[in-house]
């Protein structure tokens, strides 16, 4: 009875701590990070066709192809393990590689407005828009990200639940900063105004 009434007064401390608390944002953020992981691999895996479909534009620069190549490398080389939300270095990592590809991959668009015979090709055009969906949507899972992070942030670095954060080892979580989102958070411009090329009559 002793050793029962022990726990219900250990839960009841725990609770009042903000253990639940831990427990519960600790959950979100995985599950929020799971969904960024879901989109950037959903744009990597638009990247091979997109090169593909570039690459018929025998004229097209191919150091912007090669840049965006070994950014997506980069990118997909870096293991997203859930340590990674732990280690603020590694996470840094991650995220410059991912901005990086971003990178490639709006100067990729910009330069392929100067070939109105890829602007007029059918396949190139959806590619674009759903690579601009899935940039939107990186958006919006790394913005979910983001609030569920500093909500679990602000309960590890408050007392007294700091102090159930150090003894259950609940660190404050790394998160995306101010820089790379300005970095990767802009997607690529959508522009079909670029006039189709002339046919024979």
């Amino acid at each position: 009875m002793k050793r029962f009434l022990a726990l219900i007064a250990t839960a009841l401390a725990l609770s009042g701590c903000g253990y639940n608390d831990f427990q519960r944002l600790d959950e979100q953020s995985k599950s929020a990070w799971s969904e960024v992981l879901n989109q950037y691999q959903r744009r990597a895996d638009l990247v091979p066709n997109i090169v593909a479909s570039v690459k018929g534009e025998a004229r097209f620069e191919q150091d912007t192809l090669t840049k965006v190549i070994e950014a997506r490398a980069k990118a997909t080389s870096i293991q997203a393990t859930p340590e990674l939300l732990n280690n603020p270095e590694a996470f840094n990592k991650f995220q410059q590689a991912q901005g990086e590809l971003s990178g490639a991959l709006s100067r990729l668009m910009a330069v392929s407005e100067r070939y109105p015979q890829l602007q007029a090709n059918q396949a190139f055009r959806d590619l674009r828009v759903t690579l601009e969906g899935t940039e939107n949507r990186i958006t919006v899972a790394r913005n979910n990200y983001i609030k569920t992070v500093q909500e679990y942030n602000v309960l590890a670095r408050s007392f007294p639940t700091n102090l159930t954060g150090k003894v259950m080892g609940y660190a404050p979580k790394p998160t995306f900063t101010v820089q790379n989102e300005a970095q990767i958070s802009v997607p690529p411009t959508v522009d079909f105004s670029a006039p189709a090329p002339a046919t024979a009559k």
